[in-house]
């Protein structure tokens, strides 16, 4: 049987016939449903490469999602999740996680194992933190983490050497590590929009001339590129 792709919708449960596909399925997009559970026999699966599950019901994952070794892309927004599990960390392949409009407190340690993570969006949660593992995501490009709690980065941001973007808006973040501009070369975007820290704190980081190029830099681009931005665009370098 080839590989194939699955949407489904109105279920409240996961569908038997698609747990019946084994290694033939690749995408599985169960978005806008009242699904509850996630099957531990979702490990089946062996061959899912993206996992759409938004705007459901799920409070929980299963440890047996932990098997799901090809799995590249795993959107879980909008639903209600208060924790993650440790197995997390073993899907090595992921590259992009979407978990925004949860409750989540805390993140595991486990997610540094993400080596090939790009893009995570942990936006509209009850974090507090971010954990200090997160440094080992070497290849992420994109952190969303709006809506949140979160007082302060752990300085080992400072290690996400590809990063481009950095979303903090509406947080308690009082500060940001000093060596953030300095390190993060790649670094293009910061947005702290409701957060107590102002943009003198930026302007004397070692560093900040050469974050303020690259976003110009960015911007220029876009806009010789007949690129559409809106009203802020050309203020999203530090959004403060």
């Amino acid at each position: 049987m080839q590989c194939t792709d699955w949407l489904l919708s109105l279920e409240q449960t996961f569908p038997d016939e698609v747990l019946d596909l084994d290694r033939s399925i690749r995408t599985l997009d169960l978005t806008h449903n009242k699904i509850v559970d996630i099957p531990v026999e979702i490990s089946k699966l062996a061959n899912l490469q993206r996992l759409l599950l938004a705007h459901n019901l799920i409070d929980r994952l299963p440890i047996n999602l932990a098997k799901l070794v090809s799995l590249k892309v795993m959107t879980l927004d909008g639903n209600r999740v208060t924790t993650l599990p440790d197995e997390l960390g073993q899907l090595v392949r992921l590259e992009q996680l979407s978990i925004s409009g949860n409750s989540l407190e805390s993140l595991p340690e486990t997610i540094g194992s993400l080596r090939n993570l790009k893009l995570l969006n942990l936006s509209k949660n009850k974090l507090k933190s971010l954990p200090e593992s997160i440094g080992s995501c070497f290849s992420l490009e994109e952190l969303q983490a709006n809506d949140n709690s979160i007082e302060e980065l752990p300085e080992s941001v400072c290690n996400l050497i590809h990063v481009k973007s950095l979303c903090l808006d509406n947080n308690n973040v009082k500060q940001i590590p000093t060596n953030l501009l300095k390190d993060c070369k790649a670094l293009q975007n910061i947005s702290l929009h409701g957060n107590p820290i102002s943009m003198d704190q930026f302007q004397q980081m070692e560093g900040f001339q050469d974050f303020e190029a690259r976003r110009k830099k960015k911007f220029d681009k876009q806009i010789d590129s007949n690129v559409m931005i809106s009203s802020k665009g050309l203020d999203e370098g530090v959004d403060l």
